[in-house]
């Protein structure tokens, strides 16, 4: 089968073309995805069996400064590449990379925030109504919406991935996990981090790709589905912090709340995988510690 693939070049594009490129003949997308013309005219002529959609901006916080750049790219951009989609005469799927943060504000949230963890552990899932509280999660929704729209009326073939903060990158160290693990390395006395009281769950690469492998191969069954990934462990960020310390031996202060804070911040998300396990069988493996250990020698090695 043909694979069209945006984001190529991405953390997961690039992992995923590893993994799948002796099994899969892939058409790396070129064109611009704000440029629609463009983009029928190169989806046309590769003319997919499968599209798979990584490719958006996805820094959450730049988001609430670029909005009109991240509104682009994601929605309109995957507007495009579904309306292009929908002139492939044996397209199998659409496969689109969305997100956890699409969840956003939920009561919890400020429960989390004023009285620390609940009693009663709380994981979303696909029932679990999207309040996006962030430009990029508001865009990611809109996509969302978009494909159910054609599902219903086209029969567009579609899934969706509420992927949760994956870690485990070689050359990116802007996201949380690889920004405290380089800091830590680079700076034995102090770090400056952002908020330390929301809580995260985490998932390391090789279990977010064996994920996408297993929605490919399974696609059939997995056809109008919007999927959420776990796993259902939340951790808060200052013990994430510690975590990566103790690992690394680091002995420094922490500088919480350094950086310029996110408008109405979530302090609780965590998802769960149970839909998507008992459609597919697919489950993550690998622990939150070995993850951060896999992760860690990586940076040693290129700090």
């Amino acid at each position: 089968m043909k694979i069209l693939l945006t984001g190529s070049s991405g953390f997961l594009g690039t992992a995923l073309t590893q993994r799948l490129g002796d099994s899969y003949e892939f058409h790396h997308l070129a064109s611009d995805l704000k440029d629609h013309k463009q983009v029928e005219q190169e989806v046309l002529k590769a003319n997919p069996d499968l599209i798979i959609h990584l490719a958006a901006r996805t820094e959450v916080q730049e988001s609430f400064v670029e909005q009109i750049e991240f509104s682009q790219i994601n929605y309109v951009g995957t507007v495009n590449l579904i309306e292009s989609a929908m002139k492939l005469p044996n397209l199998k799927n659409f496969l689109f990379s969305s997100t956890m943060e699409t969840y956003g504000w939920q009561p919890i949230s400020d429960e989390v925030r004023d009285h620390g963890v609940p009693d009663t552990f709380i994981s979303f899932n696909e029932d679990t109504p999207t309040n996006p509280n962030c430009p990029y999660a508001v865009a990611k929704v809109g996509c969302e919406n978009y494909l159910k729209y054609v599902h219903r009326s086209f029969d567009f073939p579609f899934v969706a991935i509420r992927q949760t903060n994956t870690y485990g990158r070689e050359s990116n160290d802007y996201f949380v996990t690889e920004q405290i693990i380089t800091q830590m390395l680079k700076n034995k006395d102090e770090i400056f981090l952002g908020y330390g009281e929301p809580y995260r769950n985490f998932m390391y690469v090789s279990d977010m790709i064996d994920m996408w492998c297993a929605v490919i191969e399974q696609h059939e069954k997995c056809t109008g589905q919007i999927f959420t990934t776990g796993p259902d462990k939340a951790i808060k960020i200052k013990d994430y912090a510690k975590m990566i310390g103790d690992k690394l031996g680091w002995t420094g202060r922490i500088n919480w709340d350094s950086k310029p804070p996110r408008p109405g911040e979530i302090y609780w998300l965590c998802s769960d995988n149970k839909l998507i396990t008992s459609l597919i069988g697919w489950e993550p493996k690998v622990s939150l510690s070995d993850g951060l250990d896999k992760t860690i020698e990586t940076w040693k090695k290129k700090v």
